[in-house]
C-alpha cells in the first residue's frame, strides 16, 4: 500500500462507477444538506453552496468510499473482514461500514495516535492494532493481519471503489444545484477531489482542489506532471498532510482544472466565518475552498460555486476539561 508504488486495484474508476456507488451506499449514508450564507457570498464576491459533509455518518465524507468498498466484497470474502491502515476519519468510516454489514474491521493505527482517535473507532467495533508510527511498520502490520485473517485490504483513498464512492457527494451536490458554474473540494490523498473530478468531467463541468500552502504536493505534481510526494507538511489542515494517491493522481492530470492554495492564516479565517455565520461545526481540512474563495484575486468572482465541506470532527478546546464529565467519569 506505498504511495508510490500502486497495489491491487490497478484499474481507475470511470462515472458509470460513481453512479453504481450511489445507488449502493443509498440508505446507507446520508444525503447531506446544501447551505448557503449571504454574509460569505458577499465576502468572497460570488454565489457560493455549501455540501456539508460535516453532516455525514462519522463525520467525514469518508464513509461513503468506505461503505461502497465494504458493500461491494463478494459474502465469502467479506465475512473474513475489512484492514486497514488510518489515525483519521477513514478508520472510524471502514469500522462503521463492516459494523453495518456485520463483519469484522481490523484498524492498525500508530502508537502515538490521539487516545480520542482510537476510542472512537474501538466504539464503532473496529479491532485497533498499534504499531509504530511509520508507514513502513502500518503496511507490514497490515500485511500480518491480512496473512492471518484474510481480511481484504481497503485503501484510504488509492482504491477505485473509495474514489467512487467519494464522487457520489459532488453527484448529490450537482443534482440539487444544476446551475454551478465549477465545484470545489479539499485534497490530500485526492479520493474526493478525483471522485468529484470523474462527475464535473461527466456534466462539463470544472473541478478545482484547494490545497494548503504547507502541504501542496497535489499542486507541485500537477505542475511538474509528475507524482511528487508530501514531504514535511506542515499545516493546521491535518487531514491533509498526506500524499497524493497515484491512482487519483492519474485522473487528476486528465480532468482536474487545477489546485488553489491557501495559507494557514487564510484557513484560519475561513474556520472562523463558518462557525460564527453559518453556526456549524467544520474542521480546517474542509474549509479549503472556501480559504481560497475569500481571497483578493480569485479569478471565479461572480460565478455560481459549489463547495465540500469533507467535514467536521475535531477536538473543541472545553471538550476534555468540562467538570461535569470529569465528574461523571
Amino acid at each position: 500500500m506505498s504511495q508510490a508504488d500502486p497495489k491491487p486495484h490497478l484499474d481507475l474508476p470511470v462515472y458509470a462507477d460513481v453512479l453504481a456507488a450511489a445507488k449502493r451506499i443509498e440508505g446507507l449514508a446520508h444525503r447531506t444538506p446544501v447551505l448557503r450564507s449571504r454574509s460569505l457570498d458577499e465576502l468572497a464576491g460570488m454565489q457560493i453552496y455549501c455540501k456539508c459533509e460535516n453532516f455525514q455518518r462519522v463525520g467525514a465524507f469518508k464513509f461513503r468510499g468506505a461503505s461502497n468498498a465494504v458493500a461491494m466484497l463478494p459474502k465469502a470474502l467479506a465475512a473474513k473482514g475489512v484492514v486497514t491502515h488510518s489515525s483519521g476519519n477513514h478508520a472510524q468510516a471502514l469500522a462503521l461500514a463492516a459494523r453495518t454489514r456485520g463483519i469484522p474491521a481490523y484498524i492498525v493505527m500508530p502508537e502515538n495516535a490521539p487516545a480520542v482517535k482510537r476510542e472512537a473507532v474501538l466504539a464503532y467495533g473496529g479491532k485497533v492494532t498499534l504499531c509504530a508510527p511509520s508507514l513502513a511498520a502500518r503496511e507490514s502490520t497490515c500485511a500480518a493481519i491480512q496473512a492471518e485473517t484474510g481480511a481484504s485490504l481497503i485503501h484510504p483513498y488509492d482504491d477505485a471503489r473509495i474514489i467512487a464512492g467519494q464522487g457520489t457527494a459532488c453527484l448529490e451536490l450537482l443534482d440539487e444545484c444544476r446551475d454551478l458554474d465549477t465545484v470545489l473540494t479539499p485534497v490530500g490523498g485526492g479520493g474526493l477531489l478525483a471522485g468529484a473530478c470523474l462527475v464535473g468531467a461527466e456534466r462539463g463541468l470544472p473541478v478545482f482542489g484547494a490545497e494548503p500552502m504547507g502541504a501542496d504536493d497535489a499542486y507541485r505534481s500537477l505542475k511538474s506532471g509528475e507524482w511528487q510526494p508530501s514531504i514535511e507538511p506542515d499545516t493546521i489542515a491535518d487531514g491533509l498532510l498526506t500524499s497524493l494517491g497515484q491512482r487519483n493522481f492519474a485522473l487528476l492530470r486528465k480532468l482536474c482544472a487545477g489546485i488553489f492554495r491557501a495559507d494557514d492564516d487564510e484557513i484560519r479565517r475561513a474556520l472562523e466565518l463558518v462557525w460564527q455565520r453559518m453556526k456549524i461545526v467544520v474542521e480546517p481540512s474542509a474549509v479549503l475552498p472556501l480559504a481560497v474563495l475569500l481571497q483578493d484575486d480569485s479569478p471565479l468572482k461572480g460565478k455560481k460555486v459549489g463547495v465540500i465541506f469533507s467535514g467536521g470532527n475535531l477536538s473543541l478546546p472545553w471538550g476534555e476539561q468540562a467538570p461535569n464529565a470529569a465528574a461523571a467519569s
